[in-house]
């Protein structure tokens, strides 16, 4: 009997609907191929609810998302709502609400797609960067003394947990044994000035790095990853970082991959429920054009599958999406791909 999966779908804000319908669109191609059941439950989260209703999110709705086995997220961010209110509300609260505590976030430039960097091709540029996803500055502790005088305070703490980074630590080696590719861990910190954190995340990357005798190690400043992500990307296996330097270097891998048009990544509870989406944001002046690149949610799509254990339908949607980018489209820049949103969809669809 065929396996049947359960599929939370957010559109969200501005694109996200247009570029969530054509990775389902590519999901269900996988579906019919490899012989397995995709069943759909759409929630409205996004900005639109909150303008029609005042609320973020319903009370139950991590646990009403939970019941399912992955979420596929489109964009969120309205432009009438304040910056912060969704991304909060939403975004942060579903990675803490659902344990969501890797943010997975694969760098991976495909043929025939421009990269800032001189030089550097496809072999250059294929690593990942696993980035912890609910302590560091994002875990909220801290406050305000004094706001709007002279004397104002504004404190935002770092949490790290030996339980959190650990267990983030792991992830990043067993997927860089997965991975089997250059079966490196590098890990980017900051011990020369953030020594309270980083001494914890040495130590435990070191001690856990001992029960991994097949894979490299290797440790470098927060600063000298940016730099080496721009002159030696191939340097790059799998990265491991705290939630806030992994934030700045993904945005990083994602321009030197071809742009946001083609990055997706996962927020991953490895023992719950995952959410995975395209980084690129809403893009709400692009909204209702059908000239959205699609791909970076199609590539959260097959991330999902490859999640789900589906490998031979993920890998079968990669394959597709590096020949539709090889071989069809003009430019990974909305309004420039040479077809419309719709037409990429069915492009891949079809490869699959």
């Amino acid at each position: 009997m065929a396996k049947t999966y359960k599929i939370a779908v957010m559109p969200g804000d501005g694109t996200g609907p247009e570029v969530v319908a054509e990775g389902v669109k590519v999901l269900d191609a996988a579906a019919a191929k490899f012989g397995f059941n995709l069943e759909y439950t759409h929630f409205d989260y996004g900005g639109d609810r909150y303008l029609r209703t005042g609320e973020v999110l319903p009370e139950n709705a991590a646990e009403e998302l939970s019941k399912n086995d992955a979420i596929f997220l489109g964009a969120i961010g309205h432009p009438e709502v304040k910056p912060g209110i969704l991304e909060k509300g939403i975004l942060l609260h579903l990675r803490f609400a659902l344990d969501q505590y890797i943010n997975l976030r694969p760098v991976i430039l495909y043929p025939n797609v421009d990269t800032p960097l001189k030089d550097k091709g496809p072999e250059d540029i294929d690593f990942v960067v696993v980035r912890e996803n609910t302590e560091g500055l994002y875990a909220g502790a801290g406050g305000v003394l004094k706001k709007g005088t002279p004397d104002e305070v504004a404190v935002q703490e770092s949490i790290n947990t030996r339980k959190g980074v650990e267990r983030c630590v792991r992830f990043a080696f067993e997927y860089a044994r997965k991975r089997n590719k250059r079966k490196k861990v590098t890990l980017c910190g900051k011990t020369n000035v953030l020594t309270f954190a980083f001494d914890l995340w040495e130590r435990t990357f070191y001690e856990v790095a001992r029960e991994y005798p097949d894979i490299e190690t290797d440790y470098a400043h927060v600063d000298a990853t940016c730099m080496w992500m721009v002159k030696n990307p191939e340097w790059f296996d799998v990265i491991v970082t705290d939630n806030m330097f992994g934030d700045i270097i993904t945005d990083l891998g994602a321009m030197i991959q071809g742009g946001m048009g083609i990055a997706a990544g996962g927020n991953i509870n490895p023992e719950g429920v995952s959410m995975f989406e395209p980084i690129g944001g809403s893009a709400p002046k692009y909204t209702g054009k059908n000239v959205i690149n699609p791909l970076a949610a199609i590539g959260a799509a097959q991330m999902m599958l490859d999640h789900l254990g589906e490998t031979e339908a993920a890998a079968a949607v990669e394959q597709a999406i590096r020949y539709v980018v090889a071989e069809k489209l003009e430019s990974l820049s909305a309004g420039k791909m040479g077809y419309g949103t719709d037409e990429v969809g069915d492009l891949v669809a079809g490869a699959v």
